[in-house]
């Protein structure tokens, strides 16, 4: 009869140990996972600053001054300027096959 309790107590530690190392396991994925989360949140802040500061640097306003001031870049005038008759494509007559 001792022989069992002894193979059941054995059995009982090992069950134990087993627990508190899955549970440790467990604590420490929800932390990763929490983190993990906050690190989500930084980058679509990040992201969210960086479209709109994308928008602002691409205005045209901002690039019409930046074409005027640093590149000394005009409007060309009327008698420069040419326009280009629009011609819609027709693709070329279908070849018959030879008989």
């Amino acid at each position: 009869m001792t022989r069992l309790n002894l193979a059941l107590l054995a059995v009982l530690m090992i069950c134990a140990i087993a627990l508190v190392t899955s549970q440790h396991h467990a604590r420490k994925l929800y932390v990763q996972l929490e983190q993990e989360l906050e690190r989500e949140k930084k980058y679509e802040l990040e992201f969210s600053r960086l479209q709109r500061e994308q928008g602002e640097w691409s205005t045209h306003a901002r690039v019409a001054k930046i074409a005027t001031q640093n590149l000394r870049m005009r409007a060309p005038s009327a008698e420069r300027t040419q326009l280009v008759p629009f011609v819609a494509y027709a693709p070329p007559p279908a070849v018959e096959a030879a008989k």
